[in-house]
């Protein structure tokens, strides 16, 4: 560091100073974090993007005039001789908290007017006021701490992308309009009149080419653009993504590169959180039945069971008749350690009727040591209860202790029939079970909200680790209600399961809906971190697999035409995912939105209060580009 009676403005940075130093002068220029007035001396706390050193200012000094009049957040440099703090007033919290500088000179270099938002600790202000004075909030402690976290994770991630022998590729940001299943970003050309370039919605299209193009390992931390609406773990307008995309693998080649790779980042910035050592593999299927969601929060114990066996044919007729009208009804218990208490069932039940659902049923286990259940009372439903492998239980003889069951569900149900569920779902005195039931379709999602509620409500939940898993074998078509034809359930450059084959196989809607995909989304504490999947690299392949959702090969030519060209000049097999940066920054700095990561984000109406954006253009930007506006009529 520059001698401070050579640079301008400083000899040392407000973070370096140490022991080391006492008896030098130094230079520190920054903002003037507080003054603190301590009987007659000033302390002025000194603070650049480095650290915070402690000014005093004697008022038999030619500074102290200067340093009456300094305020929160003026910019000024300070002269001054290091030395030790007194006996007492050593601050361990601070790299500078030994030392102190002794003020010879202060000069102003910029005052500031009265903070809209405060600097100094972190006031809860409203998020609008804090996003328009955006250069004032990064200022606070917490979030500079933030970005400069943020910028560490994703050098870790390039590092370890680099040891792993991927190159950092470009690629455009004009390009074309591109479906990924979001809204683009349009650009008017001003050079070719009424045509539109496109933000990219991610750089899927230009990945693909580059492994025809024979690159084999691609990786860019990309920005990408989506016109969609806000929610808590998506920025508006942009966001980044750590892209990925490979030559000559299969889908365990991908998770096995890439697992490593995140766990690794994760456990370099964990402060101490556990991170799953192997990330389980969980089908689709089983992820929707055991948990409601294709974004299982792991930290959360409870894992769904179903038990429509127990209910078929039983005396509770809400869901007997049901299973009898509708082959595809189920019934799911959702198992509720410790949560066998009246009110917590009751406020359960007003959850869910807040959900927009009728309620939620329950069963509340007690034991008792009297008489076991008399298996005759019901012996076909034991027979069939055994054949069909429902139960790990082969007699009643078997319990170690009665579990009785209380609530309405239980006492229309039957004393042996809850006795059989009880011990299978493995509850105890205390414990609860609550219950859906239906189509699965079309209550799978309120049951995994009713998990995850139980899990918070009962404090279920271990908040000191990072949970992982992937999600495979996604279906590959979906049933599109509102349009009534198959549509693409993920992504619609994946490769089918089986190929081509699969595709000629299927006959009837349910065939082509049983169709799995090779698709696969990495899982953390209930956020889809990553996605990816094998790509479908063959163009028969592709013609046949849009034909099926409606599209026919002018379209799928028309819409990829640089992808489907490519095809046919040798395209490898290749596969690749994306994980989203601003929610793994999210998730290791413990902040509850992406928009807390973001340096400079749009609140959650996507308005840049900060710019401005977006903004009205003028006539003549208008005119060049050859628009007239159109605008929606204002109500009255």
């Amino acid at each position: 560091m520059a001698d401070a009676s050579t640079h301008r403005y400083r000899s040392h940075t407000c973070g370096a100073l140490r022991e080391s130093d006492i008896g030098a002068t130094a230079r520190l220029s920054g903002w003037v974090h507080r003054v603190r007035d301590h009987g007659g001396l000033l302390f002025v706390d000194l603070r650049d993007h480095y650290g915070l050193t402690q000014i005093v200012v004697d008022p038999d000094t030619a500074a102290f005039k200067t340093a009456e009049r300094l305020r929160s957040e003026w910019v000024v440099r300070i002269d001054g001789r290091v030395r030790a703090r007194p006996e007492g007033t050593l601050n361990p919290e601070l790299a500078t908290g030994g030392v102190e500088v002794y003020a010879t000179e202060i000069e102003v270099l910029s005052e500031a007017k009265e903070l809209p938002v405060p600097v100094f600790g972190e006031p809860d202000y409203p998020e609008d006021l804090r996003l328009t004075y955006r250069f004032l909030d990064l200022r606070r402690e917490t979030l500079h701490g933030i970005i400069m976290k943020r910028l560490a994770i994703t050098g870790s991630i390039r590092r370890r992308m680099h040891e792993a022998s991927f190159n950092e590729f470009p690629t455009p940001i004009l390009t074309a309009s591109s479906p990924e299943g979001a809204r683009d970003f349009l650009v008017p050309s001003r050079v070719h009149a009424g045509k539109f370039y496109a933000l990219p919605q991610a750089p899927q299209q230009y990945k693909q080419l580059l492994m025809i193009s024979g690159f084999d390992r691609y990786f860019q931390i990309a920005p990408c653009f989506r016109d969609e609406d806000p929610r808590a773990d998506r920025l508006p307008g942009e966001f980044y993504q750590l892209d990925v995309e490979m030559s000559f693998v299969e889908q365990n080649d991908v998770l096995g590169t890439m697992e490593p790779i995140i766990r690794g980042v994760f456990e370099e910035f964990a402060e101490g959180k556990a991170v799953t050592p192997s990330f389980p593999r969980i089908p689709y299927d089983t992820a929707i039945a055991k948990y409601g969601s294709d974004k299982p929060d792991l930290r959360n114990p409870i894992e769904m069971q179903d038990v429509t066996e127990y209910f078929r044919d039983s005396d509770f007729k809400i869901f007997a008749q049901m299973i009898e009208r509708d082959p595809k009804v189920r019934v799911w218990a959702i198992p509720a350690k410790k949560g066998g208490s009246r009110a917590f069932c009751d406020r359960m039940n007003t959850w869910a009727q807040r959900e927009g659902q009728p309620g939620l049923g329950y069963i509340i286990c007690e034991e008792s040591r009297g008489p076991r259940p008399d298996e005759t009372l019901d012996i076909e439903f034991i027979k069939r209860l055994k054949a069909i492998g429902e139960t790990k239980i082969s007699s009643a003889m078997e319990f170690d202790f009665r579990r009785i069951g209380k609530g309405p569900i239980a006492k229309n149900l039957g004393e042996l029939r809850t006795e059989y569920l009880l011990h299978d779902l493995d509850l105890k005195h205390g414990d609860a079970a609550f219950f859906v039931a239906g189509d699965p379709a079309r209550f799978y999602k309120f049951a995994g909200l009713a998990r995850d509620q139980i899990g918070r409500e009962l404090k279920l939940i271990d908040e000191n680790k990072f949970a992982f898993c992937w999600i495979v074998d996604f279906p590959f078509y979906e049933w599109n209600e509102d349009e009534k034809q198959i549509d693409f359930s993920h992504n619609p450059f994946s490769m089918p399961q089986g190929g081509s084959a699969a595709l000629e196989a299927a006959k009837t809607t349910e065939d082509y809906l049983a169709i799995k995909a090779y698709q696969y989304d990495l899982v953390c504490n209930g956020y889809e971190l990553a996605s990816g999947g094998i790509r479908n690299h063959r163009p028969d392949t592709m013609v046949k697999a849009f034909g099926v959702a409606g599209l026919g090969p002018e379209v799928v030519e028309a819409r990829f035409g640089a992808l489907y060209r490519a095809f046919q000049y040798g395209a490898p097999p290749h596969g690749g995912m994306a994980a989203g940066i601003e929610r793994i920054v999210m998730l290791l700095t413990g902040c509850s939105t992406v928009r807390d990561v973001a340096l400079f984000p749009m609140n959650q109406q996507a308005s840049d209060l900060l710019m401005g954006a977006p903004s009205e253009a003028s006539n003549k930007q208008l005119n060049e580009l050859h628009i007239r506006l159109n605008l929606p009529q204002k109500k009255s």
